[in-house]
């Protein structure tokens, strides 16, 4: 079972998304996305399998949520630094989580 200080130790935040590439080399269809977490963190690169649910047009400037202190991970030529979350459907096809606010602050830590 996890405990508080578990949770703790995870680092999720607020970013924008500000640029959306697709990722051929992927197994599974997905896009390449940069995702800005303002000043202190930056922007990072992120691989994400939502390609069923949004198109790259309506992804850019859509706010997410993302695990920033995982380490960075190889995926094919690609290296991914945060971890996007999302939930399955009723298909297993992903789903982002995102701030339901518009007013969630960039680079703001879920707690």
């Amino acid at each position: 079972m996890a405990t508080i200080e578990d949770f703790l130790k995870l680092d999720i935040r607020v970013g924008v998304v500000v640029e959306v590439q697709d990722f051929p080399e992927a197994r599974k269809p997905a896009y390449k996305l940069t995702i800005d977490f303002g000043p202190s963190i930056g922007q990072k690169r992120s691989s994400a399998q939502i390609t069923r649910h949004y198109k790259k047009e309506e992804l850019l400037g859509k706010k997410v949520l993302a695990v920033v202190n995982f380490p960075p991970r190889q995926i094919g030529p690609f290296v991914s630094e945060v971890l996007t979350l999302g939930v399955p459907d009723e298909n297993n096809e992903v789903v982002l989580v995102v701030p339901e606010n518009k007013e969630a602050v960039i680079g703001g830590k879920l707690f």
